[in-house]
């Protein structure tokens, strides 16, 4: 667990799971947890899934199908954003890397 994570605990179909997760980001894993949660109760609830495992394999299929079948949100395409950004990060982290090395200290150059 790194400095920054927190351990919290998630319920899903009545199980309890501790997870390590940074503190900034414990109320969108609550929420996906719960996201989680009902979409294993609702296949459940159908009764042709048996079994935890099954149930869970199921709902990450549906939930990784609407994903993919809902890339458009507001006339915008998410995932062709988020490669957009993170090819911008990576430039930026490129452009940045000559500046680092001008704040080194000397000692950390004869290293």
């Amino acid at each position: 667990m790194s400095r920054d994570s927190k351990s919290m605990d998630i319920n899903i179909l009545g199980r309890e799971f501790r997870v390590a997760c940074p503190e900034s980001e414990q109320e969108a894993l609550q929420a996906a947890a719960q996201y989680l949660d009902q979409k294993m109760r609702e296949i459940r609830e159908q009764g042709k899934v048996i079994g935890v495992e099954r149930i869970a394999v199921m709902a990450a299929l549906n939930i990784a199908f609407e994903l993919q079948n809902r890339p458009k949100q507001n006339g915008v395409d998410i995932s062709a954003l988020e490669r957009k950004i993170e090819t911008m990060e990576a430039m930026i982290d490129e452009a940045l890397r000559p500046q680092e090395t001008l704040f080194d200290t000397p000692d950390s150059l004869s290293s």
